[in-house]
């Protein structure tokens, strides 16, 4: 996938410019930069990854291409507690097939977000993974946990095809 098939992927999760986001998992910031395209110089993106060298990375290339967008790296997991302000949205982009137990983590994530804030997922719509994947979610169960996890409004963005698992899809929830 190129830039612009992620921008594609997530744009229509993205309601307005500007606002205070988090990528998650964030690793080489293939999203992160799309979540930078979209939201212009007005945002400010906190970039999570446990890999300080794909973080390094990403800010190469994000003061190449978006030297306006104010984004904080932290080297971290995700799936433990953060130090975040309050946030409009998250983005979880191939991350949250690695989480094993994710009710906790959604948990955890949806205290990050003001009222109203959005999470944007991007994930293999299958049930069964294999060894590069191991948890993936498909459209269906993520609506079920996402509802169970005190998220609504739950829709289906874009789907695309992958070699891996046969297909990806994006979706938006938003906290209640």
């Amino acid at each position: 996938m190129q830039h612009q098939d992620h921008v594609q992927l997530i744009h229509q999760g993205i309601s307005a410019p500007g606002g205070t986001w988090a990528d998650l998992g964030s690793g080489g910031g293939a999203f992160t930069l799309a979540l930078a395209n979209l939201l212009g110089s007005g945002a400010h993106i906190y970039s999570v990854d446990q890999d300080k060298r794909a973080l390094q990375e990403q800010a190469r290339a994000m003061r190449a291409r978006f030297p306006a967008v104010a984004v904080e790296y932290i080297v971290a997991d995700f799936t433990r507690l953060l130090n975040l302000p309050p946030l409009d949205g998250i983005l979880l982009a191939n991350s949250l097939h690695f989480v094993r137990h994710k009710g906790a983590v959604l948990d955890q994530l949806r205290s990050y977000l003001r009222p109203g804030g959005s999470l944007l997922l991007i994930e293999y719509n299958a049930d069964h993974g294999n060894p590069w994947v191991p948890y993936p979610l498909s459209y269906p169960t993520w609506e079920k946990l996402a509802q169970q996890h005190g998220f609504g409004s739950t829709r289906l963005l874009a789907t695309v095809p992958s070699r891996f698992l046969r297909e990806m899809y994006a979706a938006l929830s938003i906290m209640f």
